[in-house]
């Protein structure tokens, strides 16, 4: 099991190494050409600068049992239809009852969007998600070790 972070704009990365670390547990983090991030824990992994490259190199990279943290709807389906797992920077689990109603409305989203519409801001970082985000994180990581003995 590993962790593999969507860390171009991914807020909570000390608590995705606390829980971690706690667990020994590796974490890489993938980011763009753009971005530049250090770690004393993490391994980072730079990939080309581009529309979705990060995206598509964590979907290729995952494997069944890893642990994905992204924002990306899209990501997380793809890492789910491997076996991993997924929850956003904002805690949320992502899983098979919950990726094709978030997959609709984004879609509808996009059509709103596209026809000249307006949709809501995400709401901004709160303690909470930090909070949520730690706990969900270590519950998917002892999710996984019981899984795997």
């Amino acid at each position: 099991m590993r962790i593999l972070v969507d860390a171009d704009a991914c807020p909570g990365r000390n608590l995705i190494e606390k829980a971690a670390k706690e667990n020994n547990i590796s974490v890489i983090m993938y980011c763009d050409m753009n971005h530049i991030l250090n770690s004393d824990y993490s391994e980072i992994k730079y990939v080309e600068a581009g529309f979705q490259s990060v995206d598509m190199v964590i979907a290729n990279e995952t494997k069944a049992g890893d642990i994905v943290v992204t924002q990306d709807f899209g990501v997380a389906a793809m890492c789910l239809g491997k076996k991993a797992y997924a929850v956003s920077p904002k805690g949320f689990i992502y899983d098979n009852d919950n990726i094709d109603r978030l997959l609709f409305e984004r879609h509808i989203g996009a059509k709103v969007r596209k026809a000249g519409g307006r949709t809501s801001n995400p709401k901004k970082r709160s303690k909470e998600d930090d909070e949520r985000l730690y706990r969900n994180l270590v519950k998917l990581i002892e999710g996984v070790l019981l899984e795997n003995r």
